[in-house]
């Protein structure tokens, strides 16, 4: 990195993307990146200190330098603890500013275009004022985008209240040739209840106020997956699905790849893949009871067994658990999802649904097993089971605990669903078109850099 921490060299525009610290934003965001550096375009990448020393690894300083990694301090003391997303993001907010303006200021090679993660979209006025044209990346699906951008028409009809609490009880078509969306689903749900979800309410109207400002949305999806969706406004950008190929997959976790070894000794479409994401949390008898559906399947499986999930407050699962599924199971706290994924032993996914992950295994025509948590990731749930019908939704009881027995029963329905799997199919080759030479989303990024490098 050169002193002034952003300087590039070349004629061929110079893109500043920055991101929030979490693995779920950070990840397809250095995808983009490559992507963006592959027509020549350098990019600078700025991250948090905290997360950039792990994204070190992730972004190496290749010979040529098209991407640099920039590192920014959060505010916050070394002792503070950053999985509080509240105090993580108020911080950011305060001290994120200066250090974007000074970027820009100080860079060798002039920035021609600034590319933000959505919840940073309160930074979109100072490359405005100093005349740099900027984006807006949106880590969400069609569904969310259409909702965002309606919220001030649902609070007129009287569908939400102006803090996003339901009024009516009916579903929303908010985009054409998908579900209608429920008012159980609306991005901002959260499970610990009404304040949070007001909070949330309260942010996700703040993001899609700041995009309409900037001057493109760039959006990981394809255009086909929801046709409509890219009509809902004249400067979105579908460059999706975001695929590492290779190269980083922008992790801030250690991924243990010693699983890939281990999936080359399963037979074809046999392995139950497992994993919720970096943002899911489980009681201690719904941890139980997933251990308990993966014995009582007895099918190989690889389970992502991340401590987070348990907030670190007990041990997601025993050693004589481990014992009694060694022969056919494989445990790691984090993995190469992408790699995964795309490994030919893997017969489906249970997920959480976030929107990285799902667009991953609709590339790699994984059928979906679905276990949402929160926000966007219900209506995706929705999309997969009702609308694209490449998946089955797991029900809890009536205490919302998600049994074992349910598991075992689901993973036999979805396995034993030809049609599931010819749907799967279908929409893996959709979303390889739109990627390849001549597909949709490559002919938007074509465009979408041409307009950055000016």
């Amino acid at each position: 990195m050169d002193a002034d921490g952003c300087k590039v060299s070349g004629s061929h525009g110079h893109v500043l993307v920055m991101t929030c610290p979490l693995q779920g934003h950070a990840a397809p965001l250095i995808k983009l990146s490559h992507r963006i550096a592959e027509y020549g375009v350098k990019v600078s990448f700025v991250s948090t200190e905290f997360s950039s020393a792990t994204l070190s690894h992730e972004i190496p300083d290749s010979g040529e330098g098209m991407i640099r990694l920039v590192s920014v301090p959060d505010g916050l003391d070394p002792e503070n603890d950053r999985k509080d997303l509240q105090i993580l993001s108020e911080s950011i907010r305060k001290v994120m500013p200066a250090h974007l303006e000074d970027l820009l200021n100080k860079a060798s090679d002039k920035v021609t275009s600034v590319i933000l993660d959505s919840p940073l979209g309160f930074l979109l006025e100072i490359p405005k004022k100093m005349g740099i044209k900027t984006a807006v990346y949106l880590c969400s699906t069609p569904g969310c985008l259409a909702l965002g951008l309606n919220i001030s028409k649902l609070i007129e009809a009287k569908v939400i209240d102006t803090d996003g609490t339901p009024l009516k009880n009916e579903n929303i078509q908010v985009v054409p040739n998908l579900p209608a969306m429920s008012t159980a689903e609306f991005t901002w749900y959260h499970p610990q209840g009404a304040d949070k979800q007001k909070i949330m309410f309260v942010s996700i109207k703040e993001i899609f106020e700041w995009m309409i400002n900037s001057d493109w949305i760039i959006c990981n999806w394809f255009t086909d997956l929801a046709p409509s969706a890219s009509i809902l406004t004249t400067n979105i950008f579908p460059v999706g699905p975001l695929l590492a190929n290779g190269q980083s997959a922008g992790s801030l976790y250690s991924e243990d790849s010693s699983c890939l070894t281990w999936l080359d000794k399963q037979a074809p479409k046999s392995v139950i893949y497992v994993a919720f994401g970096s943002t899911s949390r489980f009681s201690q008898q719904q941890v139980e009871e997933l251990a308990l559906g993966l014995e009582l399947m007895n099918r190989p499986f690889l389970w992502v067994a991340w401590s987070g999930l348990g907030n670190g407050s007990f041990a997601l699962y025993s050693s004589d658990f481990s014992e009694r599924v060694a022969k056919r199971g494989k445990i790691v706290e984090w993995a190469p999802q992408e790699m995964v994924l795309a490994h030919p032993s893997i017969a489906c996914f249970v997920t959480h649904c976030g929107w990285n992950s799902t667009m991953e295994s609709v590339s790699m025509g994984v059928p979906f097993l679905c276990w949402p948590y929160f926000g966007d990731q219900l209506y995706t749930q929705t999309c997969i089971s009702d609308g694209w019908e490449i998946g089955l939704l797991l029900n809890a009881d009536e205490k919302g605990i998600i049994s074992g027995y349910e598991i075992k029963r689901k993973v036999e329905d979805l396995l034993s669903d030809d049609s599931i799997r010819a749907n799967s199919l279908k929409l893996k080759e959709m979303a390889r078109n739109s990627i390849s030479i001549g597909g949709s989303s490559t002919k938007n990024l074509e465009f979408l850099v041409s307009l950055m490098k000016q």
